[in-house]
């Protein structure tokens, strides 16, 4: 193939800094967790605790993945691994689509198939670089599990099945490209995949069956649909069987032989869903531009409020059966509680913790919305309705600001929604509801704290707002929601605007750590605005 190994090398430039993010910070992932729980459950006492606490409340079964074994390397696998698999996943698609859909969107792809390389090259560099990419991320896993002290062939088969359930996804996310118009729509319904095949994997997790001993789980039938389910089958350091990961490499294997087949007939731009028809004349809505940076945005926040409604539900639905744990398993509970805030019931914990996720969904919200500003500054479409009409820079930016906030506000108004319904079944209802409320509201400051940052590096750093931004979320996401349930040092969650967030403990709400959030969110965003309407646009990718 003419030109394959220019374009290799040119993708690989481009991805440089956010592969490395996403290598090293997933590596870091699995060092610090080998460490923490090697330190945190040392004891086999307390590691048999810890399996107890996950058969007896499903919800556990659903983040985490199946207990395999009371060994330390056991549960390390059954703690982490299902995460590190949907980091992968999550790489991998942003990489496909970046290369694929995303340059075409751009022109790119139209100016490469001009020249020898032709259509195909350029599909098939970014399948090498992607694989690359996965086999990289892969060997810094088992690095990492080796260097925490865990034996060294499991270890290399937690690196195995972590690149391919990447792979898998990265097959997934190429065939999207073929099917979506647009990038955007190619990465959501890339990430509803993985995220879709993460929650397939905890259904059937969390409906398999135990065994006598409180040890060991057998996965229903849901996580067999799973990429991640797939490789998870592996049992490292128990069975340490790579054959179940054939089925990740065959699954991406002929996603990619159709991706071929359709690249080669497929005109540059078009796609196998064909646009909706757009209405003659616009809507009222887009009388203003405060209207157009809705309608541009409005599908990402319905997605992530979709979510959020979903997450609301198990926050509330779920606190019956957690609230048996008191009486059935006392020294589960008690383990439970001690991750939660002090003064906290169990019912409290559970839902201050899936809030957390909440959270999470609403900055990833913010972050959207100003995404798609720094993408419409980048396809040329922002200079033209700023150079064609008198709306200036800073009106231009702070609509989409606006529409950040709106968006937190439908996230969050959905979770608790949601949660609302989900009371229906708890033991209290009214305190359910009113839990719920305080969780919801007290997500306000850790979104806008993320939105001001997102801001600050549109304006900033704009090349690099997007990687940036994300990378963000995702290590306070990692250190905030997932810290604590590893056993990171206190000092490393404590950097997470999630664990600062105000949620009910006992009758009290704390807010002191959400107030200093208003305030680090209010001066970001006040800087952000006031650099916007002094700074020049940047059309460079």
């Amino acid at each position: 193939m003419p030109g394959l190994g220019l374009l290799l090398g040119q993708r690989l430039r481009r991805d440089r800094l956010q592969l490395a993010l996403w290598i090293l910070g997933t590596a870091a992932l699995a060092l610090f967790s080998t460490v923490s729980l090697a330190d945190t459950f040392a004891d086999a006492e307390e590691r048999r605790a810890l399996l107890a606490l996950a058969i007896a409340t499903p919800a556990v079964l659903v983040f985490r993945g199946t207990p395999n074994g009371a060994e330390l390397d056991d549960v390390t696998f059954f703690a982490i691994f299902s995460f590190l698999a949907l980091l992968a996943g999550l790489m991998s698609s942003f990489l496909a689509v970046r290369h694929t859909r995303g340059d075409e969107e751009q022109g790119r792809a139209e100016l490469v198939s001009a020249t020898p390389a032709g259509r195909v090259t350029p599909l098939a560099a970014t399948l090498l670089h992607g694989i690359g990419a996965n086999v990289v991320l892969g060997a810094a896993v088992a690095v990492a599990f080796v260097a925490g002290g865990l034996d060294a062939t499991g270890a290399a088969v937690t690196g195995a099945a972590t690149a391919a359930a990447g792979i898998a996804f990265l097959g997934f996310a190429l065939f999207a490209a073929q099917i979506m118009r647009t990038s955007r729509g190619a990465n959501g319904l890339s990430v509803a995949f993985v995220v879709g095949a993460y929650v397939l994997r905890g259904l059937g997790d969390a409906g398999g069956s135990a065994s006598a001993d409180l040890l060991h789980v057998t996965p229903a039938w849901p996580s067999l649909l799973s990429p991640i389910g797939w490789a998870q089958r592996t049992g490292a350091w128990n069975q340490d069987d790579p054959a179940p990961l054939l089925l990740d490499l065959v699954f991406a294997a002929v996603l990619v032989a159709v991706v071929f087949a359709v690249q080669g007939v497929r005109d540059t731009g078009a796609s196998l869903i064909a646009p909706r028809p757009s209405r003659a004349t616009a809507t009222a809505a887009l009388s203003g531009s405060l209207g157009l940076a809705w309608r541009l945005t409005r599908g990402g926040v319905l997605a992530w409020a979709a979510g959020a409604f979903v997450a609301g539900i198990l926050a509330t639905s779920l606190t019956t059966l957690v609230g048996r744990l008191g009486d059935q398993a006392p020294e589960v509970a008690a383990t439970l509680e001690g991750l939660a805030q002090a003064g906290s019931t169990l019912e409290q914990a559970l839902v201050a913790t899936i809030f957390s996720l909440v959270g999470v969904f609403a900055g990833a919200c913010a972050i959207q919305v100003m995404t798609k500003a720094r993408q419409e500054e980048t396809g040329g479409t922002a200079e033209l309705l700023l150079g064609s009409t008198r709306l200036g820079r800073l009106r231009w930016a702070t609509n989409y600001l606006v529409t950040a906030t709106i968006g937190i506000g439908i996230v969050l108004a959905s979770a608790f929604l949601g949660a609302v319904l989900g009371a229906a079944g708890a033991a209290d209802p009214p305190a359910a509801i009113r839990d719920a409320a305080q969780a919801s509201f007290g997500q306000v400051p850790a979104a806008l704290v993320f939105l001001g940052l997102a801001l600050a590096a549109f304006v900033l750093l704009p090349t690099l707002a997007t990687t940036l931004s994300w990378s963000l979320l995702g290590l306070a996401t990692v250190l905030g929601v997932f810290g604590g349930l590893v056993g990171l040092p206190e000092w490393a969650v404590d950097l997470s605007p999630l664990v600062h967030s105000p949620v009910p403990a006992g009758d009290t709400v704390d807010w002191t750590g959400g107030l200093w959030m208003l305030a680090i969110a209010a001066a970001a965003l006040a800087f952000g605005t006031a650099a916007a309407a002094r700074r020049e646009l940047r059309t460079g990718a």
